[in-house]
């Protein structure tokens, strides 16, 4: 990434628009110039990409996907999903801000629940961490959001079957493309064209650094039920009503 940043700089581009924290901080080092449309990010000022969410100053700005309230809302609907479950373990990848994993283990004691965080790298990393969640009886999983997960999609899905757990994710591209079972997240298509807005904001004159970084105000749930009778799952009837979009 950083070597792909310093290309666009060296293009003089008008503004560079990318998706991720970690692209978006690659970005920020390669320009202090060229106006940058974030959209979605994490926690903008945690990571460090931003002073303020009302005033970014400098080159940056854009859309926050997550906030510290999601991964307890991810697990209370874990255990709506699977009543009874007790365990829960946690894909994370460690480019991921760690805030978010003790907001993971904030919201899993307020809910009576014992969170395992496996630490995830590489794709070699992923089955060893699914034997080793196998092993602590987990009951289900959450999956932290990160690209590697995301390019991974698939195999996680596959991973999910032959363990026979169920896992819920930040993106409902693992769910909808990849054949997941249930995934609670912004509505990324909205964030972009909200990005896209911004956009034109900034090529009519006015900076990055005047316009403030929001947060996501649309959130979809998903649910695959031929995932979940794949798993041997029954989905309760009042969480399927709840969904945004029903895989049959």
């Amino acid at each position: 990434m950083p070597a792909l940043a310093a290309d666009l700089v060296r293009l003089k581009v008008d503004v560079i628009v990318t998706g991720g924290t970690p692209n978006a901080r690659a970005i920020k080092q390669a320009t202090t110039a060229i106006p940058i449309v974030v959209s979605p990010m994490a926690d903008a000022v945690r990571s460090g990409l931003v002073t303020s969410l009302a005033r970014p100053g400098r080159n940056l700005t854009g859309f926050m996907n997550l906030t510290d309230e999601m991964p307890g809302k991810w697990l209370e609907l874990v255990k709506e999903a699977v009543p009874g479950v007790s365990r829960v373990a946690a894909l994370w990848d460690p480019v991921f801000p760690e805030d978010y994993v003790r907001a993971a283990e904030t919201g899993a004691r307020a809910l009576g629940v014992r969170l395992q965080v496996l630490k995830v790298s590489r794709p070699d990393d992923l089955e060893p961490a699914f034997n080793e969640a196998q092993t602590n009886r987990a009951g289900a999983l959450i999956v932290l959001p990160s690209s590697l997960f995301y390019a991974q999609r698939t195999r996680l899905s596959d991973l999910a079957v032959k363990h026979r757990l169920p896992v819920i994710y930040a993106d409902k591209a693992h769910v909808v493309e990849s054949g997941g079972l249930m995934s609670y997240g912004a509505d990324f298509q909205d964030l972009a064209r909200r990005a896209a807005g911004y956009v034109d904001r900034i090529l009519k004159g006015e900076k990055p650094g005047d316009l403030p970084v929001q947060g996501a105000t649309k959130f979809e749930l998903v649910i695959n039920l031929r995932a979940a009778k794949a798993l041997g799952l029954t989905i309760p009837p009042s969480l399927v009503l709840r969904a945004d979009e029903v895989i049959r």
